[in-house]
């Protein structure tokens, strides 16, 4: 894993230099980092693993040290802090792959003011970014229904970093596999791919270029057949290419279409390869697809086992920043008690919830769904309650009675005192928790247009802690 102790922002610096001479340096903090949703109903956390490598790596080298030097506002006695650097703090963090919505953290540190201050702009980079694909990547995977996605975005993500973490962020998210070679490598995930136009355009004749391919790769042969005329060549060659693979004692894949009207054009695929007796020969769809046009491909009526998914998955490309942030909610006092701190502001969406904190589920016991979430302080307890009060944060008169439940506190413990306490899990072991959390949501929280709200409420506890702080 690369140091990047140094990916940070200037002003991190600078604050950490401004503790160290104003005597703040050692206070503890907390800080928490969430997302306020403005165009995300949920989120499907994601970025941890990289979170732990980061912090495990975190260390000044003495070119670090130079560098900074060089940059002339740096005192030694400042810089000498830095060579010593090592975090001591406490981490907390949802799993990846769990459901998350506006205003939960995500993660939560607990350290001095002096390590928590510098961690912040790497953190949320990291989270940032693959929450964001992830959380793109499970709304095109729902879409798609029992169709499997592959994610094809490589050629066209910001950079190596964001191809290859957007690619284990789609497969956390649900994808089956991607075409990003370097990721199958690093995390153990499945590759796939067929071929492109220019294959294709190399062969004198567009049957000799897939009998090639066939010859080449005859138990794994998908064919892309909209080079020249999708319907009155591509199609018809295909099929007289996997019949031959089939007399040979071999099963053709499929088909891909990668342009046109692909409702149309998929369904009369369909009917062509049916009539060839290819019934169980596969479709595959590609081409600057998303969420919504599979939804509007699948209510025209296509015809689409499997489909192929880039640009905008990678880039996610209607929501191109998740807007997550690090707040601090709580500093140690001149008692050496912990004190909750509050961000005002006169847009409501932006004051902050204090204290130490954490994300209670809670699950119906009769369908296993689940129906709300309380924010609440760290100190509290709702595991084995027989009934629990909610309320709206806002319109505090709307409530609702929860009984016949089951509790489940979302956070779990990442590094306790500088120590890493959490192993993760591997990117497979991921995809199928996230797959397992996701169906315990209704799909009226998933839809695409207007979906419903799930409830996120503060526990009373924390209500009236943040009135208090309000008001004073």
């Amino acid at each position: 894993m690369r140091n990047l102790t140094l990916l940070t922002d200037l002003y991190q610096l600078t604050m950490l230099n401004g503790y160290s001479k104003t005597g703040q340096m050692d206070k503890m903090s907390v800080f928490d980092v969430f997302y306020r949703g403005v165009n995300n109903n949920y989120a499907v956390a994601c970025g941890l693993e990289q979170v732990i490598d980061y912090i495990n790596n975190l260390k000044f080298t003495q070119e670090d040290i130079d560098y900074l030097r060089s940059l002339g506002i740096f005192d030694e006695e400042f810089l000498a802090l830095l060579k010593d650097f090592k975090f001591t703090g406490s981490i907390y963090a949802v799993r990846e792959g769990d459901v998350v919505f506006p205003q939960e953290p995500i993660l939560t540190v607990k350290a001095r003011l002096f390590e928590a201050q510098l961690i912040e702009t790497a953190i949320l980079c990291i989270l940032n970014h693959q929450t964001l694909i992830a959380t793109k990547a499970s709304k095109i995977v729902h879409e798609t229904k029992k169709g499997s996605v592959a994610e094809f975005g490589l050629r066209r993500a910001q950079g190596p970093d964001a191809a290859i973490y957007g690619a284990r962020a789609a497969i956390v998210a649900g994808c089956a596999s991607t075409s990003n070679v370097l990721a199958g490598k690093m995390f153990n995930v499945p590759i796939s791919g067929t071929h492109s136009h220019s294959w294709v355009m190399s062969f004198p004749s567009e049957y000799e270029a897939f009998r090639a391919y066939a010859n080449i790769y005859p138990d794994a042969c998908m064919l892309l057949v909209d080079t020249y005329d999708t319907l009155h060549s591509g199609v018809p060659n295909a099929i007289r290419v996997f019949k031959e693979l089939i007399a040979q004692g071999h099963k053709p894949i499929g088909i891909r279409l990668d342009s046109g009207d692909l409702a149309y054009l998929s369904r009369e695929a369909r009917s062509m390869l049916d009539a060839a007796g290819l019934t169980d020969v596969k479709i595959c769809a590609s081409g600057d697809l998303d969420e919504k046009v599979v939804q509007s491909l699948a209510a025209q009526g296509a015809c689409i086992d499997t489909w192929g998914i880039g640009t905008k998955l990678i880039t996610s490309e209607d929501c191109p920043s998740l807007g997550g942030v690090y707040k601090l909610a709580a500093i140690e006092g001149v008692d050496g008690k912990m004190v909750p701190k509050l961000k005002k502001s006169d847009t409501p969406g932006k004051i902050t919830n204090p204290g130490e904190k954490k994300i209670v589920r809670f699950f119906d016991n009769k369908t296993g769904e689940a129906i709300a979430d309380l924010i609440a302080l760290k100190e509290e307890n709702f595991i084995g309650l027989d009934k629990v009060e909610i309320f709206h944060p806002v319109y505090t008169w709307k409530k609702k009675t929860l009984t016949d439940f089951t509790a489940k506190e979302l956070m779990v413990p990442v590094f306790e005192n500088g120590r890493q306490v959490y192993t993760s899990p591997t990117v497979r072991e991921i995809a199928a928790y996230h797959a397992q959390t996701f169906a315990a949501f209704n799909d009226s929280y998933k839809r695409i247009l207007n979906p419903h709200i799930y409830k996120v409420d503060l526990s009373k506890k924390l209500y009236d802690l943040k009135q208090e702080l309000i008001n004073n």
